[in-house]
């Protein structure tokens, strides 16, 4: 047996990837993390982990397309790079999971001030931004998808079980142990209060049915009731979450994110310029966008924060009409769209979605973005935030060469 000292400062590189996202973490303000600590020195109470450590680790992994709390765990104990990250403190996977849903609100905050460090470096000027939805897959089966009188059943089934479970120990405490008894009871109320979720969301599934079609068609996952099932780009339907990412053409910078349990990209246009403006104090100039964005009512409406819109026009059931130019019923911005889509000038503009969105997505699929590790569309959500941030990150390292001195 050898004895030989190690210094965790030399197991990496100094032109190591992690030293990058080092100093990304390093420059954030994660004050609302420290302001959650309760154990402090002088005091009671287990040391925590410091949040950069955390942040740390899952930046890197989303960026190395690990998305598993348990590998992650695995590879801080294995992996000289996440050894070097974590710096000798030991981390498990029941704190990594919890930390990567927990804190939403700070990881959109970041995401702003991410963007908003290349904002006042003169990099991203919001001048041009494209939009495009990305499929991803939940975490519930397609047989975990129930009508309402089988969820209604179900629930009835999984109350009785709950009562009877407490009748049981109430009568002969010495039936079963108290672990076992208490892991029954805790399984029965989890059943119970996923079947109770899934009628809950019931009505707003079958409000996106025809009327004809809601009581046949009609199912909701007891899984993951928020999920819903759509059409994939292999042309297969699964249960899913619908993807927003908005990006600046010039940076591929992330600038918006949402994320919907609503399989058309209709309607989606308007409030991803809303929530652009609300993060930057500004509105895009000019917004690109497939066929899928481009209805009537979102072109006027962006069009009245004077945002140009670049989107492809349907080609019209008359094969003998022009589709760029204006029908009687258009308003002065929907009819400037359409004769704008017309010129060579706007086919131009409009090849940059493709390069942009499209690159940003296979991007996040490369790195792992197939299927959604949580459940519930706030989690998903939270998930989300981690793959914009670890990629704005990354561009961010590319374009000002270090965030030492920027974030």
């Amino acid at each position: 047996m050898v004895l030989r000292p190690l210094s965790l400062e030399s197991l990496i590189a100094e032109d190591h990837r992690a030293r990058g996202v080092w100093a990304f973490v390093e420059g954030l303000d994660l004050s609302e993390l420290y302001d959650g600590i309760l154990s402090v020195q002088g005091r009671a109470g287990r040391p925590p982990i410091d949040p950069r450590i955390l942040m740390a680790l899952w930046l890197y992994a989303t960026v190395e397309g690990v998305g598993s709390a348990r590998a992650l765990a695995r590879l801080c104990d294995e992996h000289v790079v996440y050894q070097w990250i974590c710096g000798g403190v030991s981390v498990n996977h029941h704190t990594m999971s919890d930390f990567r849903v927990a804190h939403m609100e700070v990881l959109d905050r970041l995401l702003t001030q991410s963007v908003a460090v290349l904002m006042q470096s003169g990099l991203v000027t919001l001048q041009r931004v494209a939009q495009d939805g990305m499929r991803v897959r939940t975490s519930a089966g397609a047989a975990s998808f129930r009508r309402g009188v089988t969820l209604q059943k179900c629930l009835d089934e999984a109350t009785a079980q709950v009562e009877a479970l407490r009748e049981e120990v109430d009568k002969d405490p010495t039936a079963t142990s108290r672990r076992q008894a208490a892991a029954k009871k805790r399984a029965a109320e989890d059943r119970k209060k996923r079947v109770e979720d899934a009628l809950a969301q019931y009505p707003d599934a079958a409000s996106k049915r025809k009327p004809s079609e809601r009581e046949k068609k009609t199912r909701v996952s007891t899984t993951d009731p928020e999920a819903r099932v759509m059409k994939m780009p292999d042309g297969g339907f699964r249960p899913a979450y619908n993807a927003q990412l908005a990006t600046d053409t010039k940076t591929q910078v992330i600038v918006g994110v949402d994320l919907t349990n609503v399989g058309s990209d209709q309607g989606l246009m308007a409030p991803m310029v809303e929530q652009i403006e609300q993060r930057y104090g500004k509105a895009p100039k000019e917004m690109l966008v497939d066929g899928g964005f481009v209805t009537r009512k979102d072109i006027e409406q962006v069009g009245a924060k004077q945002v140009v819109v670049y989107g492809p026009v349907l080609e019209p059931k008359d094969p003998k009409r022009d589709r760029h130019q204006p029908l009687p019923g258009d308003c002065e911005t929907v009819a400037s769209w359409r004769t704008r889509m017309g010129t060579d000038e706007a086919k131009e503009i409009y090849k940059e979605r493709a390069a942009t969105a499209e690159c940003v997505n296979a991007i996040a699929r490369n790195r792992g973005l197939h299927q959604f590790p949580t459940r519930g569309i706030e989690k998903a959500t939270a998930v989300l935030l981690w793959f914009s941030l670890a990629h704005n990150m990354m561009r961010g390292l590319e374009l000002l060469g270090s965030w030492a001195s920027g974030a």
